[in-house]
């Protein structure tokens, strides 16, 4: 994806949780903690709020009230509207109001993004329709049998289009927010951010949901440790060969475990560290691209850009151009 700019103006980019009780905390903390203002180490990038169809008193899933002043009127003026959950009763439809409002700040030009059952408010919205969309494992079904029109995909973390965005449930969430921070303001902003959460470094999209763990059998063994082994050398040539013997298994059933856990192949997880790695080098050095390529283990400057061209969409050279000018700003 070619990164988003910001304005030279460095106005920080307005990011607005639309509420609605009962609210569910934890996707609403998910983006207050990537969007909120972090430290002073951390540049502030973001202007976070919330706001309510009706402003008083929000009743929470978690037994206490959200005080919100702010109307529908806050999405005005919205570079972000979010939607951190949507719990609805059964047979009961969006607002009309909510809906009206969250259609007028897309044509606008706001991005609007759903967390877990959030998709749902973007669905009622006709912004999904003839897209792929992400929810919580346990909603996809009902959400395709209510908007047949989209094209549901119950297994991924989430989905980027741009214009609007959706994500699973529970830590998903962080990982969209995450991947949303790094295609506006770069990987390395991103990346201190999740240092900051005490989070590793997002999860891509593509990534398969956790759903129910298996009722009988032992539970797959963790990829973690090789993991943060394969983290510390980007630089070194890895083979699944290599990866296979230091997890002490067949390649055959390591590469099974990166699919059943992380939805992708261990070269493409590995690659995917790469370029993200890349892109941090880019954003924070003068190096040439021939030195980071060695750095980060594509050998050579020519495998970098091919490879970084088929990740982002954009030459190496097109992406420091981008991040130097907002750093500049």
């Amino acid at each position: 994806m070619t990164p988003r700019s910001l304005p030279k103006s460095r106005a920080p980019h307005r990011v607005v949780a639309l509420l609605q009780p009962p609210q569910s905390t934890f996707p609403l903390a998910c983006a207050a903690e990537v969007f909120g203002d972090h430290s002073p180490a951390n540049p502030v990038r973001y202007a976070f709020e919330v706001c309510t169809e009706h402003p008083g008193p929000v009743r929470t899933q978690a037994g206490y009230d959200l005080l919100v002043t702010a109307g529908l009127d806050a999405l005005e003026h919205a570079d972000t509207v979010l939607v951190p959950g949507w719990q609805q009763a059964a047979g009961t439809e969006v607002p009309a109001a909510v809906l009206a409002a969250v259609g007028r700040a897309h044509r606008r030009g706001a991005r609007i993004v759903g967390i877990c059952s959030g998709a749902f408010v973007l669905a009622a919205a006709g912004l999904l329709d003839g897209r792929r969309a992400a929810t919580h494992w346990a909603q996809a079904a009902e959400l395709a049998a209510r908007f047949p029109q989209v094209r549901v995909d119950p297994a991924v973390l989430y989905v980027d289009h741009g214009d609007v965005a959706t994500s699973a449930g529970s830590a998903a969430g962080v990982d969209l927010c995450l991947h949303l921070v790094s295609a506006d303001q770069g990987a390395a902003y991103a990346m201190r951010i999740a240092r900051q959460m005490v989070m590793p470094p997002h999860r891509e999209g593509c990534q398969l949901q956790y759903a129910e763990l298996p009722t009988s059998g032992p539970v797959p063994d963790s990829l973690a440790p090789l993991l943060e082994w394969l983290a510390g050398r980007l630089d070194q040539p890895v083979s699944v060969a290599e990866m296979a013997v230091r997890s002490q298994v067949s390649a055959r059933t390591l590469t099974r475990r990166f699919t059943e856990q992380l939805g992708i192949s261990p070269g493409r997880w590995l690659l995917d560290r790469r370029i993200a790695a890349t892109r941090a080098l880019l954003e924070e050095t003068d190096l040439p691209v021939e030195t980071i390529a060695r750095r980060v283990g594509l050998s050579s400057a020519v495998n970098l850009r091919r490879r970084f061209h088929e990740a982002l969409r954009t030459t190496p050279a097109a992406y420091r151009r981008a991040f130097r000018v907002n750093e500049a700003g």
